[in-house]
């Protein structure tokens, strides 16, 4: 066996582990046997002088283990013959003694027969000085045969006497004629009474021992799980609980830093023994897939899933709306984009409408509660397999699919289009590298200098991808199918995940990294635009600036998303909205430094950075509301932590299956320490880091729990409402500064949501005692219109206005004072006014109507109609010849493109008509 030590981190080199032939010296050893030849037939006289004849020649060499062969420990090795008289370790007695010389089977007069023990010698199975260690005769007690007894084999025969040995044990002595009979009786006549030695428990303890031993050395395979299950077990008693010493959550604890001030230590203790047990299981060099999958997943709970196991109600207010979304399509069958712009994109909506009407499902609140862990887990399964299709090891993958839970705490993930069309977007990135990516070696000589010799270096690297391989044809078209659906889903459900997608498939045709054509992404692009066109059209009819408004304003999209954010007087939530931003800074620095040191081994992860920088685009087109930059964080995490993992572990997986995990750089010059003490510490670092990413997540995600957070009076003072918005109702909700972008601060808007108006909003200011704001809206609005003083809304005028923090009662005070209101419902975290001096028997307005006249259209409108169904039929029919390969067919796909451009330029041509016709006539 070879003996060159394998160092995986040092060397590019696998050693393969070979069976070396035994060499011409050893060829004996091979044979477990010792060949001895027998004497001439005949009788044997026991106890006379033989026949005088040559003595009998031992086939047999030396046989002595080399020096460190763990063979010799083991006494597996043949028996060594000797020369004779050497007591003790023959391979088998002279078959003719000399004359004069005691027959080994016949004892000389006066010594006691081996068959029959004397008194006083000690009992069977006692090792006696001088001989060699046996096993216990075979039987107990009276009825015990002692080894000897039977030759060293299966029977008394004397054939038998020479028989090698082996493991180490000597022969047998051969026993006299009626040996056996001897050995049989002799024990029931002198024999003395068997007694049990203590040797004889030493097996018993030994076993134990060996059984304890065992059980701790594979502790690395069980111990993990089962340090995962306790710290599952121990965060969510730490949570659910009654709140007490080191236990339990109190939500009045819960100040600016949001939920974290109010966790128990106990729930501390429970994450950190979940990471520690991830980061066990990543430092062994084997790919637990399942265990490791488990594991995050649990983490995925007890991050994610706090707010679940605390809150008595859905948390997140906007969540209400979204259920009255399907609320109110499940009743009536139709979308009411006049009611709100976010029903111009009703996919999510409808969806679930049609699923709960069908499940007979009339409450969401269950399903609010718990969609946030949930749309986390299921993150997981296209992420994980994103980052089954890059180069990278098991411990960058796993670290960087932790990476993604710990750091994703935007909280875009309670129910709505976002959070569902996300999972839409990983689901189409991952079927995009999985049946569509593509690595080619470069081919073209590097130029001598300039931008394009950099670039050709990069190119002429290591691809960070796998290559497609072993894919028929019809898996390729019905993956092709399927990411048109997801596109299609994403399109009708939300405004910024379709430009997403389309940008990703662009950015892997420019660098070739996926054997799609760009017949995709004009197919793509124009679903995007005949959707925005055809389908919004109510939305952006009277309103083109609001659109098209912010184009090429990136340093003020971007002040909306982040100066505007830390505003605020609350000492303990600016800390929160700077963890925020230090997470950024921090993910994106590791994300730069693992660029940076798998480029220094040679590997250029394009899809890594496609991901990483086709959101940033986004950034040019619109604030969203002073949302563009939350948007852009979420789509851009796939990308950041993956190159965040290659900080810590940037080398590539061994070329061997013999070796599951280990590593190897590709130049030996970039190891400059040793590497088993740089894998070591590389492991520590990045579960440093884990923690550090754990803790800020609480703070980042649960910070503005204080208003985020809602309480059942909240839902009680809603549901009030409900019960007398009857024919239609008005709420005005408090603001610090009226503006079109404010939305409620309360859990609004989940039923009757063509009979309320949300859209009114009544001025506060930071001294309590000033009610004239909320006074005069009231006063100038109809009957049954509604003042809602909540919890949820004193806490956002806290922390991120700077009111006092004795806000809220004052204020109600003041209002329970005015004589020109009246209150008609109250609780601890709520109450409702209303205006208590109209004229007896005045009316109830009617509702808007929310059908509204038709969608206004254009003269051109049924060209343009024609035009996109011939584009997309030219289109999808040239991709899916391509699909067998770019030689196929080519008369027909040039037919297509030629049917197709035309089309094309129509549709665009009746789109752009359609926005200037309709925006000068509206």
């Amino acid at each position: 066996m070879s003996g060159v030590p394998f160092d995986p981190e040092a060397t590019g080199v696998i050693p393969r582990v070979t069976a070396e032939a035994p060499a011409e010296d050893d060829a004996d050893l091979a044979d477990t046997t010792t060949q001895l030849r027998l004497p001439p037939k005949g009788p044997i006289q026991i106890g006379t002088p033989p026949t005088p004849g040559p003595a009998v020649p031992v086939d047999a060499k030396p046989a002595t283990p080399p020096k460190g062969d763990p063979a010799a420990a083991q006494g597996t090795y043949p028996a060594q013959a000797t020369a004779p008289g050497t007591a003790g370790q023959s391979a088998s007695p002279p078959a003719t003694p000399p004359p004069g010389t005691p027959s080994q089977s016949t004892p000389p007069p006066g010594t006691p027969s081996q068959s029959t023990p004397p008194p006083g010698t000690p009992p069977q199975g006692t090792a006696v000085p001088g001989t060699s260690a046996r096993p216990a005769a075979r039987g107990s007690g009276a009825n015990a045969v002692p080894p000897a007894a039977h030759g060293g084999g299966s029977g008394p025969s004397g054939a038998q006497q020479s028989a090698p040995r082996r493991r180490g044990v000597a022969p047998a002595q051969a026993a006299p004629p009626g040996g056996a009979q001897t050995a049989q009786a002799a024990p029931t006549q002198a024999a003395p009474p068997r007694t049990t030695p203590p040797q004889a428990a030493q097996p018993q303890l030994a076993a134990k021992v060996r059984g304890i031993a065992g059980l701790v050395q594979s502790a690395p395979r069980w111990l993990p799980a089962l340090l995962t299950v306790e710290g599952l077990v121990m965060y969510i008693l730490a949570l659910r609980v009654s709140p007490g010493p080191l236990r339990g959550v109190n939500p009045a604890d819960i100040d600016g830093l949001g939920l974290i001030s109010a966790l128990p230590i106990s729930a501390f203790a429970a994450i950190l023994i979940m990471l520690v047990s991830f980061f066990v299981t990543v430092a062994q060099s084997t790919d637990r897939k399942f265990l490791l999958l488990f594991q995050i997943a649990c983490i995925t709970f007890a991050l994610h899933g706090a707010g679940a196991l605390v809150a008595t109600e859905p948390r997140f207010p906007t969540a209400y709306i979204h259920a009255g979304f399907v609320d109110f399509i499940s009743r009536t069958g139709e979308t009411a984009i006049n009611i709100d712009a976010r029903m111009g994109w009703p996919g999510f909506f409808a969806l679930f409408a049609f699923v709960t009407k069908a499940a007979g499902i009339t409450d969401l609140t269950t399903i609010l509660n718990w969609t946030p862990l949930l749309t986390n887990l299921l993150y997981l399964l296209p992420f994980v397999l994103i980052l089954r299709q890059v180069v990278a090891t098991t411990r960058a993958r796993w670290f960087a699919a932790l990476l993604f839970v710990l750091v994703q705490w935007i909280g875009q993930d309670y129910f709505s289009p976002q959070g569902f069309t996300f999972a839409l977007y990983l689901a189409f990135v991952a079927i995009l590298l999985r049946w569509f990516g593509k690595v080619e070696p470069r081919t073209k000589p590097i130029a001598p200098k300039g931008l394009r010799k950099l670039l050709g270096r990069l190119d002429a690297m290591t691809p960070g991808e796998l290559a497609n391989t072993g894919t028929y044809r019809a898996d390729k078209l019905i993956m092709l199918v399927i990411m048109l659906v997801l596109f299609f889903a994403a399109t009708a459900s939300h405004q910024i995940t379709p430009f997403m997608m389309l940008g990703v498939v662009t950015a892997f045709l420019l660098f070739k990294r996926t054997k799609l054509t760009w017949a995709l992404p004009f197919f793509l692009g124009l679903v995007v635009l005949a959707w925005v066109s055809y389908q919004a059209v109510g939305f952006w009819a009277g309103q083109i600036d609001a659109i098209f408004g912010g184009l090429g304003r990136i340093f003020d999209n971007l002040q909306r998303n982040t100066g505007d954010r830390i505003e605020g007087s609350d000492p303990a939530h600016a800390l929160v909205l700077q963890a925020r931003l230090g997470i950024l800074a921090v993910i994106l620095a590791l994300a730069a430094t693992g660029l940076f040191r798998r480029l220094r081994r040679g590997v250029f992860d394009r899809a890594a950075l496609i991901l990483l920088c086709v959101p940033v685009m986004a950034l040019g087109l619109q604030s969203y509301g002073g949302e563009i930059g939350l948007r852009i964080y979420m789509f851009a995490l796939p990308g950041a932590c993956l190159l965040a993992a290659y900080a810590f572990f940037p080398n590539l997986p061994a070329d061997s299956a013999d070796v599951r995990e280990e590593t190897v750089p590709l130049r030996k010059r970039n190891v400059r320490f040793n590497p088993e003490l740089t894998r070591k510490l590389s492991v520590v670092l990045a579960a440093g880091f884990a923690v550090l990413f754990a803790v800020s997540f609480l703070v980042a995600r649960y910070g503005n729990e204080k208003f985020e957070r809602v309480t059942s009076g909240e839902v009680a003072a809603m549901r009030y409402i409900y019960d007398h918005d009857k024919p239609s109702a008005r709420v005005v909700y408090m603001t610090p500064k009226l503006g079109p972008e404010t939305t409620p601060i309360l859990p609004w808007g989940e039923k009757d949501l063509e009979y309320i108006n949300w859209n009114y909003q009544g001025e506060v200011y930071k001294d309590p005692t000033r009610t004239e704001g909320v006074i005069k809206k009231l006063k100038e609005s109809e009957r049954n219109t509604f003042l809602v003083v909540s919890r949820g809304q004193v806490g956002y005028l806290q922390l991120n206005e700077g009111y006092p923090a004795d806000w809220g009662e004052r204020f109600r005070a003041a209002l329970d004072a005015n004589k020109e209101i009246k209150k008609v419902y109250s609780n601890a975290d709520a109450a409702v006014y209303i205006w208590g001096k109209f004229v007896k028997g005045t009316e109830i307005p009617d509702p808007i109507p929310y059908t509204g006249r038709e969608d206004p259209t254009s003269p051109w409108t049924p060209v343009g109609l024609a035009a996109l169904g011939v584009t997309w039929a030219a289109l999808f029919g040239y991709e899916v010849i391509r699909l067998n390969g770019p030689n196929r067919a080519p008369k027909a796909r040039r037919r297509l493109l030629f049917l197709a451009i035309p089309a094309f330029v129509v549709a665009v041509g009746v789109i752009i008509e359609r926005f200037i016709y309709i925006a000068l006539n509206n």
